[in-house]
């Protein structure tokens, strides 16, 4: 179908989230009324706790005719997730949210079958960066490298491909370091799933340069994570 027309992508979800001036006691929910920290903010977690306020998100991006939506699960990895002492939560945050994503993008291709709807399991670029330094006076950041972000996208990965997604995301990539990571997880966890998905790139340029944030160059990246796998 790409190949015949062009596909539109959903939009953003964080700021759609807060639109709907959640608090804390949302996002906790029932299930994490006890958690030790807080959690307003951590927008994966609604898929679990709120889950109707991601849904009503998703309906509203097919309505307005997008055909790939992505699922709430930009931050949903062990290292992003640990911020808020629920890496431990990961695979179950990625499953829910696929759960919900799948429902509504079968439901308008039923609806219309000349029209048909996918989802794109979101793998977000966390917070922290393996071609720089990290600062070791952080909390647990002594641990971060290749191989831990690695461990966490793998992951990610089996579980959004479990939860049935049409393909996975690897979205604002300002690490293209980072981003060789998520791409050799998802490959892994193609392998070991037994299902192969075409993988999305979303490269973040913050000006006319065509260079990331730590001024790495697109053109480069792309050349060096090609494949027949690599759908956009």
């Amino acid at each position: 179908i790409a190949a015949e027309r062009l596909l539109v992508l959903d939009g953003a979800m964080g700021t759609m989230i807060q639109a709907y001036h959640l608090q804390e006691a949302d996002f906790r929910g029932s299930l994490f009324a006890s958690h030790p920290v807080n959690l307003k903010g951590c927008n994966d977690l609604l898929c679990l706790t709120k889950p109707q306020v991601v849904e009503a998100i998703h309906r509203k991006y097919l309505e307005a005719g997008a055909d790939i939506i992505e699922t709430n699960t930009f931050n949903a990895q062990a290292i992003s997730m640990s911020d808020f002492q629920l890496n431990s939560h990961c695979a179950a945050i990625n499953k829910a949210a696929c759960e919900i994503a799948r429902r509504l993008a079968d439901e308008f291709t039923a609806k219309d079958a000349s029209k048909p709807r996918f989802v794109a399991g979101s793998m977000g670029p966390t917070g922290k960066t393996c071609s720089i330094s990290s600062d070791n006076s952080q909390p647990g950041w002594d641990t971060f490298g290749y191989e831990t972000l690695g461990k966490a996208y793998l992951e990610q990965a089996e579980a959004l491909i479990q939860g049935g997604v049409d393909a996975l995301l690897i979205e604002t990539i300002f690490d293209t370091l980072n981003a060789k990571a998520a791409v050799e997880a998802a490959r892994k966890a193609m392998a070991k799933e037994g299902r192969a998905v075409p993988i999305m790139l979303s490269f973040s340029v913050p000006n006319g340069s065509g260079r990331n944030m730590l001024g790495q160059d697109i053109e480069q990246f792309v050349s060096e994570v090609g494949g027949s796998d690599i759908l956009s």
